[in-house]
């Protein structure tokens, strides 16, 4: 559970946007594995969760490059 928590994280608080981001991962993971499988997959639902996973993989990483200094 540590590992997980330290994945999520880069603070000692668990980030809900990396949470949701790694979900809807998951979730369009196993949608492309059952679409593998010749399952057929709504393509509107499989693109929202690829665009929920790209903006929370951007404001994520964007806020490593953040400036945290109090403009004044």
């Amino acid at each position: 559970m540590t590992s997980l928590n330290t994945m999520l994280s880069s603070d000692p608080t668990v980030s809900s946007k990396r949470v949701i981001t790694f979900l809807a991962f998951l979730l369009c993971a196993a949608a492309f594995i059952a679409m593998i499988l010749g399952h057929t997959i709504d393509t509107k639902l499989f693109d929202s969760m690829m665009f929920i996973v790209i903006a929370g993989l951007g404001f994520t990483a964007s806020e490593k490059f953040a400036s945290t200094k109090e403009i004044k």
